[in-house]
């Protein structure tokens, strides 16, 4: 079998700065590090050498170590940590390419760190969500992933399926032999208890995946109302245009925030109302729109706003936020209104609070690991209609539940990697930064 090739790839951010690290990862790392200089190491200890290639100093750096099998890759791996000007990474990276290395692909370290099983797929994915992470919510769910919380509840209901599937096997496969009658009718309270988890996994909302993408909350409202107004004074800047003219917004506008350590995605919209106007109608259909994707919307109203258009679109769990509080506007006595005045600053904090507690309610809590991905959801979905279809079917035809008890444990192990996977590792390596 023909080795992999040794790859090495930067993998700090491009561009001049005071370090930059270059990863190598392969069979021909060690050979690689003596023609440059840098051999004789000792493992995970940093080392200074002048790295050297055909006579010519590149660079005084610190060099790393990492034999495999316990490296990141699980290969021989190794990091130059070299000063961060363009020229000297250049010259470095020539040097290798001279010796037979080759650039990483995006992803290739872990998708390496996979198929040496260092790494199951779901904690790959982790990876790669722990670097794209901007707030402590979403690292926080990374870690766990990365720590293998999802992959060991998973591994659970796999152990579960594979118990039921051995009793009805055993039940089928040895009917002649001293097996107690009726044994594949004892798998029932396994897939009882299982068709429980995997639904109780399902409704959680969304949670990891909101979490991991951002959390939408979108103003809807009258025109005038003061969506604009709430929506400035929530992005603290003047993001949108506000002026006295009904109808100057025409079009979503959306602004990223962070509440608490979760990302959150404001979207300022349209006011809804019928108009002739076709722009200002396009913009109120993209408003009813994003309105009707969203996870909180918040109803904006002002003093005297009829109950209109915007009324008749309204949920009963839309939030109320009655804007310009120094003018009148007094919300009704009922839980799910709030007063505030973008002119004073008034319940600004109030409405601030109410998010930040909304936030921790929608996206915090439940016993398990949150999905973060469709393509988890997916495999989620088809796992439950099979143990389903297994439970219907175990009092009538035993043979029959083991081919959907097998569908099923090849649905769960396609998250983890525990199956053949190569038709979706192309996918989830590629959203890799290079380097990683």
């Amino acid at each position: 079998m023909t080795p992999p090739p040794t790859i090495f790839a930067l993998a700090t951010p491009p561009g001049r700065g005071a370090i930059a690290i270059l990863r190598l990862s392969g069979p021909g790392t060690d050979e690689a590090l003596s023609a440059l200089g840098a051999g004789d190491l000792i493992p995970r200890m940093a080392s200074l050498r002048t790295l050297r290639h055909r006579e010519a100093v590149l660079d005084q750096a610190l060099v790393l170590s990492f034999p495999g099998p316990k490296s990141y890759t699980g290969e021989d791996c190794a990091e130059l940590h070299l000063h961060g000007g363009r020229a000297v990474v250049e010259g470095v990276s020539a040097a290798l390419i001279a010796l037979g290395l080759r650039p990483a692909e995006p992803g290739e370290f872990t998708r390496r760190a996979f198929e040496n099983g260092r790494m199951d797929l779901a904690q790959a994915e982790a990876v790669a969500d722990l670097i794209d992470a901007e707030t402590t919510a979403q690292a926080n769910q990374a870690l766990g992933q990365l720590d293998g919380a999802l992959s060991q509840t998973y591994a659970g209901f796999r152990r579960d399926l594979l118990k039921a599937l051995s009793l009805v096997e055993a039940e089928i496969d040895f009917p002649d032999e001293e097996v107690p009658d009726n044994l594949a009718r004892t798998a029932g309270p396994v897939l009882d208890a299982l068709i429980a988890d995997l639904k109780s996994a399902l409704a959680d909302a969304h949670r990891g995946e909101r979490v991991r993408d951002g959390y939408r909350i979108v103003l809807i409202g009258e025109t005038n109302a003061g969506k604009s107004s709430l929506f400035n004074a929530l992005v603290a800047r003047e993001a949108a245009i506000v002026t006295p003219i009904a109808g100057t917004t025409r079009d979503v506008l959306d602004a990223e925030l962070i509440i608490r350590g979760y990302a959150v995605t404001l979207s300022d919209t349209a006011g809804l109302r019928d108009s002739d106007d076709p722009i200002e109608a396009e913009g109120v259909r993209r408003a009813r729109a994003r309105a009707e994707a969203a996870d909180l919307r918040l109803w904006v109203r002002g003093p005297g706003d009829p109950d209109g258009v915007a009324a008749t679109f309204a949920k009963p769990d839309d939030v109320t936020v009655f804007t310009k509080a120094d003018l009148g506007a007094v919300p009704p006595a009922h839980a799910s209104a709030i007063s505030v005045s973008t002119t004073t600053g008034e319940g600004l904090q109030g409405l601030h609070d109410f998010l930040a507690a909304r936030l921790q309610a929608d996206l915090s809590g439940a016993d398990f690991p949150a999905v973060t991905r469709e393509r988890h959801r997916l495999r989620l979905v088809d796992a439950l209609a099979a143990v389903e279809a297994a439970r219907r079917a175990l009092d009538i035809a035993p043979e029959m539940a083991g081919d959907d008890l097998r569908r099923a444990a090849d649905a769960l192990g396609r998250v983890t990697g525990a199956i053949g996977v190569e038709d979706v590792l192309g996918e989830v390596f590629s959203s890799f930064c290079i380097g990683k």
